[in-house]
């Protein structure tokens, strides 16, 4: 699986450091160009400067719901990868959206943003 995120610019929304940094090398890892980690949304300046983002559902318990929207609208391919517990709203307000539960593995992280991007088919969406 190596370079499927060849060129990308990713934007990983991770409020704990070490799940950041892990998620940044896994993307390093997979060819991605440049990774920029948010722990909240105060960091992110424009938010739209990237390719594809990872997007944890609550950033220091705040809703990150909004900032998806405002790049779904935009066109640009994300994920969710979070602990959150109620999926079911997540699904209801993001139907087209991945949701790769806490703890992932990098495979299916790494799969579920390179199938976000339409580089690969994925059999089925996150749970």
């Amino acid at each position: 699986m190596s370079g499927i995120l060849d060129g990308l610019r990713i934007l990983v929304l991770e409020d704990e450091f070490l799940i950041a940094m892990d998620v940044e090398q896994l993307c390093r890892d997979h060819g991605a160009f440049d990774v920029t980690v948010a722990r909240s949304m105060e960091e992110i300046a424009d938010g739209l400067d990237f390719d594809a983002a990872i997007v944890d559902v609550l950033l220091g318990g705040v809703s990150t719901f909004d900032f998806a929207a405002r790049i779904r609208d935009a066109g640009k391919p994300f994920v969710f990868a979070s602990g959150y517990s109620d999926n079911a709203e997540v699904a209801k307000r993001f139907p087209d959206i991945a949701m790769i539960g806490k703890p992932y593995s990098g495979n299916d992280l790494v799969e579920a943003v390179a199938a976000a991007c339409g580089r690969i088919i994925r059999a089925s969406r996150g749970a």
